[in-house]
């Protein structure tokens, strides 16, 4: 769900789908973003499949009356198009996979990874604080299955001390024996951001004048990423 979008020649996706496609030096396409919901208020939102309008609909509708009967159709439809010309897919969740609430409509995040045969690492935003009960929490709402799929975590948007953690990452081996594989310090950057909470006029558009400014601050962000993680165990995971 996203208010700000990509319009591509004949289609509209979320624009973090499409700065993600330009880190990833691919093409940007509708297949990227199979679904976007774009909020109209009032519990209502415009959808948007593979890049196309399709129609207005109450939250309540287009959990019941499309994501159980079309909702998965539509995003394996175009993750086999991915599949077919991409080695790698990374597929990005949304919100928790424990919405215990909401499980039965939840195609974002467990469902479409063992649909996919996909290993998952679970990632939490340290910087909202209670990390490790979220992670706790969230794992010991999980069905089994799911629990298995999930094959070690990470630390995003930490500020401090690493060796404070520490004692925290054994603990958390030992209570779901999944590793941590690394943490992401917070870190300032001027890419756009994907929703209006995080959003600051210094942030840069999303256009032809600025792709050099953002290959930029992509390649920043991908070496902080690269030197916090454990690479080589993600890499064991493919």
């Amino acid at each position: 769900m996203s208010n700000y979008a990509y319009k591509g020649k004949d289609f509209e996706i979320s624009r973090a789908q499409a700065v993600q496609a330009l880190a990833s030096r691919v093409e940007i396409s509708a297949d990227l973003n199979p679904i976007l919901l774009k909020p109209l208020g009032d519990y209502r939102s415009s959808i948007f499949l593979r890049g196309k309008f399709y129609k207005k609909m109450h939250a309540d509708d287009y959990y019941k009356k499309f994501v159980q009967k079309n909702g998965m159709k539509t995003v394996l439809r175009s993750f086999h198009t991915l599949e077919k010309n991409h080695d790698l897919i990374i597929i990005e969740g949304a919100g928790s996979p424990a919405e215990i609430n909401l499980t039965k409509y939840d195609i974002a995040n467990m469902k479409l990874a063992e649909k996919t045969k996909s290993p998952v690492i679970l990632i939490t935003d340290i910087e909202r604080g209670g990390s490790f009960g979220s992670i706790v929490g969230t794992m010991s709402l999980l069905e089994k299955k799911y629990q298995r799929m999930i094959k070690g975590f990470v630390f995003n948007k930490f500020r401090g001390d690493l060796d404070i953690l520490k004692p925290g990452f054994r603990k958390l081996k030992q209570n779901t024996g999944k590793p941590v594989f690394g943490t992401i310090p917070l870190t300032k950057f001027l890419l756009p951001e994907e929703d209006s909470i995080t959003s600051n006029s210094k942030q840069l558009a999303l256009n032809r004048q600025n792709l050099k400014k953002i290959d930029s601050e992509i390649e920043k962000l991908s070496k902080v990423v690269k030197s916090s993680l454990n690479i080589r165990a993600i890499e064991k995971l493919l």
